[in-house]
């Protein structure tokens, strides 16, 4: 076979048809919004695994638990070729029904392809404004919040902290595509390496039966609006207070995932910065001033062999910019909101 379509506009046609490709790929995920999602690449029910159908970056996806994510036909590779793009390649080429393309359908091809990329820059523009503009329709967090209710809820007393963060505000009816309709939320402000607003953490809450503010019911209970890829939510300055880009060659910062996990690490070692990344594939691209030579990546203790490679990529990362890496984990638990509750 004479491959005139390079592996790009391959994964644009793939693109196109994503709601079939996925259906067959991985035949026991659901639509949820507009990601489908399942627990793995084996399949099964869970979360764990999205694939975009619609919105930005269209059949984009993301192993949350490892990290790992890719286009359309690195999809293909990882569910059918374990990885062989060359094979996935032709795999897509058969599927797709694509025969030995002429100058017209090659051109066309092409066209498609660059139409995605202006999209997907156009999309993350307008995301970064809407992530924005629900940040600021959201209120500061002050004594009586729901959020503070909700964070204490999980074992966190931030009374160690002082003033509580400024990343974190409440929106106390903030729109959950998955029910349709408003409900109370913890939003959380990404910034990046200039200090600008990128995007935002959404966690939905609700009263549990007893009153108290839980997370709330939902099969995906948290989202990030807009693009955060080397951002980070900044949670605590550290004994320093200074802002990320001036902080101290001698300290050490700390980098975990959830907010609930990175405030709890806080409040027990209020003389570190910490930073939540969102994701354990965030931690590995998140942006840190050259002056910083010494990161701790907070861990969970998640035994998949995603996590793990995820967690080593984090590693990888962080050493290959010339800084001393170090890990923790907890003494028990799934990860550090567990061990303080």
């Amino acid at each position: 076979m004479t491959m005139q379509i390079g592996a790009a506009e391959i994964s644009t046609l793939l693109t196109q048809r994503i709601d079939q490709l996925v259906r067959e790929l991985l035949p026991f995920g659901q639509r949820m919004g507009a990601d489908w999602r399942c627990d793995s690449l084996s399949g099964g029910k869970g979360t764990a695994f999205s694939v975009h159908l619609t919105g930005k970056n269209p059949g984009g996806w993301v192993d949350h638990r490892s990290g790992e994510f890719g286009d359309a036909l690195d999809l293909v590779a990882a569910c059918l070729t374990g990885g062989n793009t060359k094979e996935a390649y032709r795999w897509a080429h058969g599927w797709l029904g694509l025969g030995d393309l002429g100058p017209v359908a090659i051109r066309q091809a092409h066209l498609a392809a660059e139409k995605i990329q202006r999209d997907a820059v156009k999309d993350e523009q307008n995301g970064r404004k809407k992530a924005l503009a629900m940040w600021l329709r959201a209120e500061p967090v002050t004594e009586g919040s729901p959020v503070l209710a909700y964070i204490r809820n999980r074992g966190i007393d931030v009374a160690p902290l002082g003033r509580f963060t400024r990343s974190i505000r409440f929106a106390p009816a903030h729109y959950c595509n998955e029910v349709q309709r408003e409900l109370p939320a913890m939003l959380a402000a990404f910034t990046d390496a200039t200090g600008a607003h990128v995007a935002t953490h959404q966690t939905w809450l609700a009263r549990d039966s007893e009153g108290r503010w839980v997370k709330a019911r939902l099969d995906v209970a948290k989202k990030i609006r807009g693009s955060c890829t080397g951002a980070a939510i900044r949670l605590r300055k550290g004994d320093t207070g200074a802002t990320l880009a001036k902080a101290s060659p001698d300290e050490t910062v700390l980098i975990g995932e959830g907010i609930e996990t990175c405030l709890s690490v806080a409040v027990c070692c209020p003389e570190f910065r910490v930073l939540a990344a969102g994701s354990l594939s965030n931690m590995a691209a998140i942006w840190l001033p050259e002056q910083l030579r010494k990161v701790t990546l907070l861990a969970d203790r998640d035994e998949h062999e995603a996590a793990r490679r995820g967690l080593d990529r984090a590693i990888d990362f962080h050493l290959s910019k010339g800084r001393e890496v170090r890990v923790a984990k907890p003494p028990r638990g799934k990860d550090f909101n567990d061990a303080i509750q």
